[in-house]
């Protein structure tokens, strides 16, 4: 079979991120850019709940991942505004509503009081909340709540409807979505030149990147050392409906620790309340388990009794893409011509515009801007100068 057309800018992986770069590269005027998945518009972010949390999110030590999360949430209004033209009117669902983190028992109290005064060392924008005061703005949390934190810069997007904007304004821009698996590297004279494809075809392109979430480094011929292994962390999450009756259930998104776990709930304008996401070491399986519906059943509704009373619409299970630091693979590797945009883990949906920014910059240039920097995956290379290739 011959081979295709040759193109400026060859993406693997069709996922949030993937689609975001291949659209903002064609807005550079890099002509000829073809984004290589089985269905473009699937991956993680389709399962994620979309909740812009840079500052709630924060966790001690992650102040290079905060500034890149804070630049990528600041991006947000304007990025969903011009996707929405860009895709011929598509609504992402973004929403500017802020969040409330809230403790149920004294111990959770002290630990959001610290990360409180961490917040204020910083220079962040967070107000304490007595636990009356997180009541007043969120009257279906428990009675028990003690205390919390409200930040209103942290806000939410649809990740689905921002996946299917995403999928139309590359279409538009002239964006080749290819729907094919990629089943190789092509590298040639110690440079990525394409890929093969399972369709028996090859696509060659002057810059390759991997965007292909927790499977980027699985790819066959990716020569041995050039990215860290990038594991998949299961993620089961619930859609409920809040019928109009209810409404408004909640107003902000809600967020707490509950036996030691990370819950969140996300209020959409729509009436859907998405409830997630456990955190699992499972390898590729993506089961959705009794064991870990039940478990998000039981801390919401110990957060949000009225819980019990909404529809159950839907239980699904995603794989975030967690770097050995858990923070983002971003720029050249040190195999040249390959550029990742992987790794993102609990943040792909918020670091979407960043990511596409800071990558279409590179691809268009060759240079990499500084926000980029710190998340270059030769931050793991002790020999930057070499790479062996795998069998």
């Amino acid at each position: 079979m011959p081979e295709e057309t040759h193109a400026d800018v060859l993406v693997i992986g069709g996922g949030v991120i993937g689609l975001a770069v291949a659209w903002r590269a064609a807005q550079r005027g890099l002509g000829n850019i073809v984004v290589v998945d089985p269905s473009p518009g699937g991956g993680a972010a389709g399962v994620a709940a979309g909740m812009l949390a840079p500052v709630t999110e924060l966790q001690y030590g992650e102040e290079p991942l905060l500034r890149l999360g804070m630049a990528s949430n600041q991006r947000y209004g304007d990025f969903a505004a011009e996707l929405t033209e860009a895709s011929g009117g598509l609504d992402t669902g973004y929403r500017r509503c802020g969040t409330i983190a809230v403790a149920l028992d004294s111990d959770d109290r002290e630990e959001l009081r610290e990360l409180h005064a961490f917040h204020q060392r910083l220079g962040l924008d967070s107000a304490w909340l007595t636990g009356r005061e997180a009541r007043r703005l969120e009257p279906m949390l428990a009675p028990g709540v003690r205390g919390g934190l409200h930040v209103a810069d942290d806000h939410q997007v649809d990740p689905r409807r921002l996946l299917t904007a995403l999928v139309a304004a590359c279409e538009l821009a002239g964006v080749v979505l290819h729907r094919a698996e990629a089943v190789g590297l092509l590298v040639e004279d110690g440079r990525a030149v394409g890929a093969r494809l399972g369709t028996g075809e090859t696509r060659r392109a002057d810059q390759v990147v991997l965007a292909a979430g927790p499977h980027s480094h699985r790819l066959p011929g990716l020569p041995e050392g050039v990215l860290p292994a990038v594991r998949p962390v299961k993620g089961q999450i619930l859609r409920l409906r809040i019928p109009e009756a209810y409404r408004p259930f909640l107003s902000r998104n809600v967020r707490a620790v509950v036996r030691g776990q990370h819950l969140y709930l996300v209020p959409r304008e729509n009436g859907e309340l998405v409830i997630g996401a456990t955190t699992e070491e499972q390898g590729y399986d993506t089961t959705v388990t009794a064991g870990g519906v039940y478990e998000l059943l039981r801390d919401a509704h110990e957060l949000v009794p009225g819980i019990t009373e909404l529809p159950l619409l839907e239980t699904s299970a995603g794989l975030r893409p967690g770097s050995p630091d858990n923070a983002p693979l971003l720029g050249p590797t040190a195999l040249p011509g390959l550029v990742a945009a992987t790794g993102h883990y609990r943040n792909g949906v918020l670091l979407t515009p960043v990511t596409a920014d800071l990558l279409a910059e590179y691809l268009a240039t060759g240079e990499l801007p500084e926000l980029a920097k710190p998340f270059t995956p030769t931050r793991f290379s002790p020999d930057r100068s070499t790479t062996k290739a795998s069998a």
